[in-house]
């Protein structure tokens, strides 16, 4: 497990700074591994509250996507059409509910995704490793906790309906 190594010290703002610069590398990957994938980022992102849904045992219906990827139901409408004809996900009638379709995995899908993925995850789990328990315990924390920001912050921000403008210089 872990090496109970020393670490570094850090204030807020450098931990912050940290985040931004691992958020913006982030988002560029994102880009880089939808294309790699056929798809968009909106789609990568689906698709991942979809592996999320399966992995917790929970059948996701297209309005249940819709409201985790907060995009309407005609936007996720798109987004399924793409994904099922890039060969990902397909739509199944709820025997329970006619009007509801729920949204599965295709099995081979998976799998091509995690081939691009893997690598990555492989390399976490190894920085992962060398923290003993209690400091990923520590990060989980902060990671779910900091998504639960974000989202009040995005909630925030999507309410006011007005986008901020640079000021034209003269």
């Amino acid at each position: 497990m872990g090496q109970g190594k020393a670490r570094p010290a850090a204030t807020a703002a450098e931990a912050q700074y940290a985040m931004d610069r691992m958020i913006a590398v982030a988002q560029f990957g994102q880009q880089d591994i939808a294309r790699r994938l056929g798809i968009n980022v909106t789609d990568l992102t689906c698709l991942g509250f979809l592996i999320e849904a399966r992995t917790s045992g929970e059948a996701l219906a297209a309005g249940g996507l819709a409201e985790r990827a907060r995009l309407t139901t005609g936007a996720v409408t798109g987004v399924l059409n793409r994904l099922e004809k890039a060969g990902y996900v397909r739509r199944v009638p709820d025997p329970g509910d006619r009007r509801r379709v729920t949204v599965v995995m295709e099995e081979a899908a998976e799998q091509r995704i995690l081939e691009v993925y893997g690598p990555f995850y492989t390399r976490l789990g190894a920085l992962f490793a060398d923290y003993e328990p209690a400091e990923v315990a520590v990060l989980a924390d902060w990671f779910g906790r900091a998504t639960e920001l974000f989202r009040e912050s995005l909630d925030e921000i999507r309410d006011t309906g007005t986008a901020t403008r640079p000021t034209p210089r003269t």
